[in-house]
């Protein structure tokens, strides 16, 4: 557009464009159109243009088809320099956030617009909606994410990774819950206290002074049925011999006798 026709077009007012910045919204009037777009006067020192690109989403083949002289619109600043008083205006809404906006760990906001088995997309007003993946969306376990989201509901989420290059973001939402506290220890069987120490049989030497001790006395019997035993066998043993002894003498008189007869 010409440099001229937007000097015709300037209004009295003197509203500077120092305090202007991108995105900013105003309501103006188209005040003319040609082939290349539209002048739009939005109340400042300088009317605004708006390139034919600028008028919609999609190509535009003639500037009549989407505006009128005389109609009122809804304009963003597109681009704005003070010094040469020139002011670039879009009726397309401009993203909230560009690509350069997005880093990793910002908080974003947005509305879940699409769920799949593996997580949920998300507009945060950017180039492309972000994935919140099934194994991000909660500490918990959940079979599916229509668990937890449906369609329309707003999040909020931390931006894990971004790649301007491949143009996708990827956000969780567990990222900015408190993770869950570890399950409390089993608790441990009371143990009776007279099981708590077993107790140690009594030591030989912890018998007092002069007395025989449990060994000792144990010892001791074992020695004495052994003597009992062993004095038993060895009188049987006499009685056998003196009984075989005795046998023998009186078989050996008979004989004898017998001899002399």
């Amino acid at each position: 557009m010409e440099a001229n026709e937007i000097a015709a077009l300037t209004s009295e007012q003197s509203m500077p464009l120092e305090g202007i910045k991108r995105k900013m919204k105003f309501s103006g009037v188209v005040k003319k159109i040609n082939i290349a777009g539209a002048i739009v006067d939005v109340g400042l020192a300088v009317p605004g243009v708006v390139h034919i690109s600028q008028l919609q989403e999609g190509e535009t083949k003639r500037v009549e088809d989407v505006v009128q002289v005389g109609q009122e619109v809804e304009v963003w600043v597109r681009r704005v320099d003070p010094k040469k008083q020139r002011l670039e205006l879009t009726m397309i809404k401009p993203l909230d956030l560009e690509w350069r906006d997005i880093s990793k760990g910002m908080v974003v906001k947005g509305k879940v617009t699409r769920l799949e088995k593996f997580g949920v997309f998300v507009d945060i007003g950017a180039e492309r909606p972000g994935l919140v993946h099934i194994s991000e969306m909660t500490h918990g376990y959940i079979k599916s994410p229509s668990d937890l989201v449906k369609e329309g509901d707003e999040i909020e989420a931390q931006v894990l990774e971004v790649n301007r290059r491949k143009k996708q973001i990827k956000l969780s939402m567990k990222a900015l819950e408190a993770p869950p506290e570890p399950p409390p220890p089993p608790p441990s069987k009371a143990v009776p206290a007279e099981q708590e120490a077993p107790q140690e049989a009594p030591s030989p030497s912890s018998a007092p002074e002069g007395e025989p001790t449990a060994m000792e006395i144990a010892l001791r019997e074992a020695m004495e049925r052994s003597n009992v035993k062993f004095e038993g066998l060895v009188g049987v043993r006499k009685k056998k011999k003196r009984a075989t002894d005795q046998q023998f003498e009186q078989l050996f008189d008979r004989t004898l006798q017998n001899r002399r007869k």
